[in-house]
């Protein structure tokens, strides 16, 4: 690849198909002339290519077709081939089953940049890890993108905040400059790629616990606690895992810990809010019938603590209403003791 923008991108691609996806490729094609997609099935491309918008998320953001190039989940590998730099942007519960199916040598030369705002499961790893360890990339060639950035309102061109990280900060800058920043999306630059992965899973375990708290009438006061000493929790176990130079009231942390646990759009919010109000577990992701990242989150923060043995009474405390039956409301009373 050459040293100019457009040779170190090259030819860009989407994997995944929601709402995320959605968004990631509109603001992508304000900046780009193509763009590869994948969609997980033919009958998502038939509708998607019939109605000129995806059918079933953000169905207000029309695409102009000439642009896309599209390929489903028979095709991953030829997606992979047709592209230099591939946004991931499934559901992190999807991610291993796409990964193990692209070949070692068809993703090796890839420019991976991770929008999944959850981590791998069962193994329990960050993606950029995973990419580096099952899939043989160098750590200059992964990054991520996250912040406070609801797909809701890009979808009407509000003014949203992105940060993506690299290793490599020159080519986060070529990222920022060439893919995730127009005149509603500011994308600043990090080398704090570990960080900003756990921030982004971390933040949606502690919305859920402020949709419990909402749900259960705790009121405003009760809130502000729990999110100041939350992003505390976040920022002792990130130093913890990844001691790096980062100020966590960066966008990136607090302003994203923010918005996912105090906005209507919010999926684990109000997956959190059911549970407050009274669902199980499994009726309020029947009900929902969307994925909240932060269900599956909080098993794998759970596990990597076991490791690191961070004090995190809230993240804990969300895996024991998840996971283990505990009563939100004797569970929610306990962690109100140990809050400053």
């Amino acid at each position: 690849m050459s040293d100019s923008a457009s040779g170190l991108l090259g030819r860009i691609g989407i994997l995944g198909g929601g709402s995320w996806a959605t968004a990631l490729a509109k603001i992508v094609l304000t900046k780009q002339p193509h763009l590869n997609w994948l969609l997980r099935s033919s009958n998502h491309v038939k509708e998607f290519t019939r109605l000129k918008h995806n059918p079933s998320y953000l169905t207000s953001v029309s695409f102009d077709l000439s642009k896309i190039t599209f390929f489903t989940d028979s095709d991953i590998n030829d997606f992979f081939r047709a592209c230099d730099t591939v946004i991931l942007a499934t559901p992190s519960p999807y991610i291993r089953y796409y990964l193990k199916r692209v070949r070692t040598s068809v993703i090796r030369s890839k420019l991976v940049i991770n929008a999944i705002k959850g981590m791998v499961p069962e193994e329990n790893i960050l993606i950029s890890n995973y990419l580096q360890e099952y899939k043989e990339l160098h750590p200059s060639q992964v990054g991520v993108i996250a912040g406070p950035c609801h797909a809701e309102e890009i979808a009407k061109d509000r003014r949203s905040y992105l940060t993506v990280g690299c290793f490599d900060i020159a080519k986060a800058r070529v990222l920022s400059e060439e893919l995730f920043s127009n005149d509603y999306v500011h994308c600043a630059v990090s080398r704090d790629v570990v960080g900003i992965e756990y921030a982004a899973v971390l933040k949606n375990i502690y919305a859920i616990a402020a949709g419990i708290c909402h749900g259960m009438n705790a009121g405003d006061n009760f809130q502000s606690v729990l999110i100041s000493n939350a992003i505390a929790e976040m920022s002792n176990f990130v130093n913890k895992v990844h001691l790096v130079q980062r100020d966590v009231t960066e966008s990136v942390y607090l302003g994203d810990l923010l918005v996912t646990a105090y906005s209507s759009y919010s999926r684990n919010r109000t997956f959190g809010n059911m549970i407050g109000k009274g669902y199980s577990v499994r009726a309020a992701q029947m009900e929902m019938n969307m994925i909240a990242e932060g269900y599956y989150g909080a098993k794998c923060i759970h596990e990597v603590n076991q490791r690191y043995q961070v004090s995190m009474p809230i993240s804990r405390a969300v895996y024991e209403i998840l996971y283990e039956g505990a009563s939100p409301e004797a569970t929610i009373q306990q962690l109100s003791t140990v809050f400053k």
